[in-house]
Order: structure tokens, then sequence, then C-alpha cells
């Protein structure tokens, strides 16, 4: 009985992390997409105004999330290759013996 609640235990985190990374992104990425859109005119086919200048700064935060964890998940990868760890300690990143 002990086994299947170390099992479950370990099934939420991968759930979790899955529903986070798998969805959430994509999620924020294509919420970035779509508050660059936002102010421009979709009914008429030859004038086009400008986006709203609040949906271009929602989308620069968003592509930001998106390209921080990214690059967050490429050097947890690189660190754990190199037998290292990384440690939030500050506010950047940084690569620490384990």
């Amino acid at each position: 009985m002990h086994n299947v609640s170390l099992a479950l235990g370990g099934a939420w985190k991968v759930l979790l992390y899955g529903l986070l990374l798998g969805a959430g992104l994509p999620a924020v990425f294509a919420l970035g997409m779509k508050s660059l859109s936002w102010g421009t005119s979709h009914g008429s086919t030859t004038t086009a105004t400008a986006p709203h200048p609040v949906g271009r700064v929602v989308a620069i935060l968003c592509f930001a999330l998106v390209i921080a964890v990214a690059l967050t998940g490429v050097a947890f990868i690189i660190a754990s290759g190199m037998g290292k760890t990384i440690s939030f300690q500050h506010v950047f990143p940084t690569f620490v013996d384990k």
C-alpha cells in the first residue's frame, strides 16, 4: 500500500508540471499573440490600424516569460549534465556544485 501512495505522489507532480509546461507555456504564448492583435481592425481588408500599446506591452511580457522559462529549462539540463545544480539564491540562476 505504501508503494501505491509513493507512485501516486510522483504521478501528480508529473501531471502538474506537464500541465504547466506542456499546456501553460503555449497558452501564455497564444495570449501574447492575441494581445498583439488587440486594436487592429478585423472587418476591413484594406485599412489596418496600429496595435494597441497596452496589447504590445502584454505581448512583450508574455514572450519574455516564455523565453525565461525555456532558458531556465535549458540551463537545468546543461547543469545536470555537468554534475551541477541550479541555485536561485540570488536573483539570477547560477550553477553550483551538488
